[in-house]
């Protein structure tokens, strides 16, 4: 399912710049999360965001002309009504990115996964692989690949890469426990073996 982020503002795929941001500012003022309270208010987040990345998306050449080439594949839909499907987008268009090199558009992608449906291993692991490409943001990469491990405890990648990004910042005893329990669902991987065995040395030398 494809999110249409020109049906998302409410304008012609033909608009200008200057007609996109006033329909942005337009509906941020209606949908601002500030209007609502409880239920409501997490909605109006929701669509907020929604809005936000719409209009981050058409206001950028590059990154517009990619969802044009996206829309004239098929028809556009709305997703807005469902946020996993939504989350769905996000994280295929995050993959892409991230596939591409294009860390940053992955990262955001990712991170708009992840807040649409929080629920979702994957999104959390994908963020964390992203985000450990950018050294200011290992402490999130190692948050988000642990919440990854807490949503899918039985998952050898997950156990895997946790393991790999808390010894990226020195946390060996955590990254130990990950590799130990990464061993028990896939044995003999020597990659886990190596880099268990590395992490005990490191800490018998001190």
């Amino acid at each position: 399912m494809r999110v249409n982020y020109y049906e998302v503002l409410g304008v012609e795929r033909t608009a200008t710049e200057d007609e996109i941001r006033d329909h942005f500012r337009k509906l941020a003022r209606e949908h601002h999360p500030d209007r609502y309270r409880g239920t409501d208010k997490a909605e109006a987040e929701r669509k907020f965001q929604v809005l936000t990345e719409a209009m981050n998306v058409l206001t950028n050449p590059q990154r517009r002309k990619a969802h044009d080439s996206e829309l004239s594949g098929g028809a556009g839909a709305r997703a807005m009504s469902d946020p996993k499907e939504l989350a769905k987008v996000y994280l295929s268009n995050g993959v892409k990115a991230f596939k591409s090199g294009d860390v940053p558009a992955a990262i955001e992608a990712f991170d708009m996964a992840v807040k649409h449906n929080p629920d979702d291993p994957r999104a959390h692991h994908y963020l964390a692989l992203a985000a450990a490409k950018v050294p200011s943001m290992l402490r999130q990469a190692v948050q988000a690949v642990e919440t990854a491990v807490q949503k899918e405890p039985y998952n050898p990648l997950f156990l895997k890469d946790a393991g790999t990004l808390c010894r990226r910042v020195g946390l060996f005893s955590k990254a130990e426990r990950y590799f130990e329990e990464a061993l028990k669902w896939d044995q003999g991987n020597a990659e886990i073996e190596t880099a268990l065995a590395e992490i005990r040395q490191a800490r018998a030398k001190k």
